[in-house]
């Protein structure tokens, strides 16, 4: 938890962290984009209880669609009702879509540049006991590959419900990844948010230390790099903290100017190291600004089961793994 001294960028943070799942914010988010456009309506595997859209089920019934365990199926029938003029979305677990259907999601989606809005849900180690069958860490890097296709991956239920309804007003193919977890909503209904613009959720004043390393981060990972920063700047460490809901389009001029004020980077995601958020951070960077990086995610391993409190310390994903990441790397 951040202390009353943190040094958080003005207006950005809730000042009563309460805990929320990220599906959470999908089931409330689809509901408030259905009511501002009718053309919205909700696709769902046989999981709507689980993925939160059986909010949107009793709100809208007669636009919602049983799919049954056909995920396949499900990103087609989705595609031929986004050329007929509907806004999509399909919602199933992220092993299953996209993991079961990405060919389908690549060639009738993907390839025809139709709005429908994927949504990823019990992504990364947050589904926890359920194992490694079940904890999606590849999806990122596989829906970034995709031409035209927006990755989103909120921090929490509040940018969530708010990813939602913009994605419901932008044009081509929209992946969401929300987790089952409870995360600290620690943003508020004030806090900006657009597609493709990043959040500099830490930031040390002007006049003092320069910070040492830009940590830029996505997801409900970004709450933890705000207290791996909070720990660090009372031991004299100054960093700062650029979250990217985005993850494609990148803020390329934010993440250009964090690079260059702090000369390293630690990014952080949920997510496998290999062709995930980091990559696509390093991607651009050894492009436009080389400097030393260093990504935290899961390294070349499958999920296991476990809380997702434990499973995010095993794979050094938490605020002390952080801490350390950082101390090591000004010490190099």
């Amino acid at each position: 938890m951040l202390n009353e001294n943190a040094k958080l960028t003005e207006n950005v943070f809730s000042t009563e962290i309460k805990t929320a799942s990220t599906r959470d914010g999908f089931g409330h988010g689809v509901i408030e984009a259905g009511k501002a456009d009718s053309r919205v309506v909700v696709l769902c595997a046989d999981l709507a209880e689980s993925t939160r859209a059986e909010l949107f089920q009793k709100e809208f019934p007669e636009r919602f669609i049983e799919m049954g365990v056909a995920e396949q199926n499900m990103a087609g029938v989705a595609s031929g009702m986004a050329g007929a003029g509907k806004i999509p979305f399909i919602a199933s677990y992220a092993v299953f879509s996209p993991g079961r259907n990405y060919e389908h999601i690549r060639t009738t989606i993907a390839l025809n540049n139709v709005p429908v809005k994927i949504c990823g849900m019990h992504a990364g180690v947050s589904v926890g006991p359920d194992g490694a069958t079940h904890q999606m860490l590849e999806d990122i890097g596989m829906m970034r590959m995709l031409p035209g296709m927006t990755v989103i991956v909120p921090a929490d239920s509040e940018e969530a419900w708010k990813a939602v309804v913009a994605s419901a007003q932008t044009d081509g193919p929209v992946y969401l990844r929300f987790g089952r977890a409870n995360t600290p909503v620690f943003t508020t209904s004030e806090t900006p948010f657009q597609i493709g613009k990043a959040l500099m959720l830490w930031d040390p004043p002007a006049g003092g230390d320069a910070p040492k390393v830009a940590i830029i981060s996505t997801g409900s990972l970004s709450y933890t790099a705000l207290e791996a920063a909070n720990v660090l700047a009372g031991d004299g460490i100054e960093t700062l903290v650029l979250h990217c809901p985005t993850v494609k389009p990148l803020d390329r001029d934010a993440v250009l100017a964090a690079a260059r004020r702090a000369g390293r980077v630690i990014t952080i995601e949920e997510h496998q190291t290999a062709g995930g958020f980091g990559s696509a951070v390093a991607e651009f960077l050894s492009e436009n600004h080389p400097v030393p990086i260093r990504r935290l995610g899961i390294q070349d391993r499958f999920g296991q089961s476990g809380s997702p409190e434990e499973l995010l310390k095993h794979y050094g994903l938490d605020a002390l793994h952080i801490e350390d990441a950082v101390r090591e790397f000004v010490r190099v």
